[in-house]
């Protein structure tokens, strides 16, 4: 029988053509549709049937459902068409260009994570929909890197897509069952300026801001002795001030202030809950020194991961991959896929560390090994009775 798709490295290398980045700044964000696209008319070559679901409010953005057999159950292999910025200056090749050097194929979204879909590809290619006693599903979504409106609108939906579902994101062929949840938000601080000759003649934002920042950093160490989790590296949540701005002229009171933080919380933390404390510690605080308080949600946020360690995902998973399921601090699609119903690994041939990074590559020396796990997960959940 001719192939009717493209060889694997020919379809890496047309989906790293495909600038696909996604970002909250305006300037850099830019449409998924023709990988989407191209994803499309591979899967429905091969017999899928193929949704392209537009993301509501997301002008150029959209999610694909690709369907091969029927029935309840099945495997959903999923992952994100998205990449984040880059910087062209800092590669050693075309970042758009996929290129070999030494045993390790580079190209903005290898790791993370277009290089998941040709192997998904490559796999599905073997098989006959005649043979499947349940369903195999691909699913690409949109804007992972930056607001996770794609996963967020399928959740949002609630229609179902299967059983199990592994997520391709680089884990270095380790499964992954629990990861921490995050969000972000900018906390602001308006006071009144004035000269600095006379503190009477102002409100100072950049002190409430002092204040505020101890009272979370006392927040801080609270939810670290209440909250441990010994599967994590860091075992407790984290809150990262991460970015501070006030102030205009050091001979004037400071107007106002403004606090970026990131908060990554452990499995069985609310991420709402966590959101409404830290704005009612802030609305406290400003009360007290009487400031006006802006709050902003710069990531609605995600929350954390814990598919159970004896779901069959996660034992078959393991089985494949000769590693016990771990766990992770970086955020997933997965808990959006939980709330449809999917017990869910991430399991991807990338390494997190190349990752967001200048010359990103996938090592063909994972290739094989996926190909084997990918195929041994579609004959335990698709093939056999």
């Amino acid at each position: 029988m001719s192939r009717r798709i493209p060889p694997l490295r020919e379809m890496l290398a047309g989906l790293v053509a495909i600038p696909s980045v996604s970002s909250p700044d305006p300037a850099l964000d830019q449409p998924n549709e023709a990988v989407v696209a191209r994803l499309a008319e591979w899967l429905e070559a091969l017999g899928f049937a193929v949704e392209v679901l537009p993301v509501p409010g997301r002008p150029g953005k959209a999610n694909l459902v690709a369907t091969l057999g029927r029935g309840p159950g099945g495997l959903v292999l999923a992952g994100h068409t998205d990449t984040v910025p880059f910087d062209a200056g800092r590669w050693s090749s075309d970042p758009l260009r996929l290129t070999e050097r030494e045993g390790r194929l580079h190209g903005l979204g290898t790791a993370d994570m277009k290089g998941f879909f040709p192997l998904v590809l490559e796999v599905a290619a073997e098989l006959e929909a005649r043979r499947l006693r349940a369903p195999l599903v691909v699913l690409a979504t949109a804007d992972e890197e930056s607001t996770m409106s794609g996963a967020r609108a399928l959740a949002e939906s609630g229609r179902p897509l299967g059983r199990h579902a592994v997520i391709g994101e680089p884990t270095g062929l380790r499964p992954v069952r629990a990861h921490k949840g995050i969000l972000m938000e900018r906390l602001r601080l308006v006071g009144r300026p004035g000269h600095s000759s006379d503190p009477a003649l102002g409100d100072s934002a950049l002190e409430g801001m002092h204040e505020l920042l101890g009272a979370l950093l006392a927040w801080r160490a609270e939810l670290q002795r209440r909250h441990r989790d010994p599967a994590f590296a860091v075992p407790f949540p984290t809150l990262n001030p991460g970015a501070i701005r006030g102030g205009d002229s050091p001979n004037r009171i400071c107007g106002e202030c403004a606090l970026d933080l990131d908060l990554r919380m452990l499995p069985g933390m609310d991420p709402q809950a966590l959101r409404a404390r830290l704005r009612a510690l802030a609305g406290e605080v400003a009360t007290r020194r009487g400031l006006a308080l802006e709050c902003e949600a710069l990531f609605e946020g995600v929350g954390a991961l814990a598919t159970p360690a004896e779901a069959a995902v996660v034992r078959a998973a393991e089985s494949l991959t000769g590693h016990a399921a771990e766990a992770v601090a970086f955020a997933t699609e997965a808990p959006f896929l939980a709330r449809l119903g999917c017990e869910t690994v991430v399991l991807g041939p990338g390494d997190i560390a190349q990752a967001h990074q200048p010359d990103e590559f996938l090592a063909l020396d994972r290739i094989g090994p996926m190909l084997r796990i990918l195929r041994g997960l579609v004959r335990r959940f698709c093939l056999e009775e």
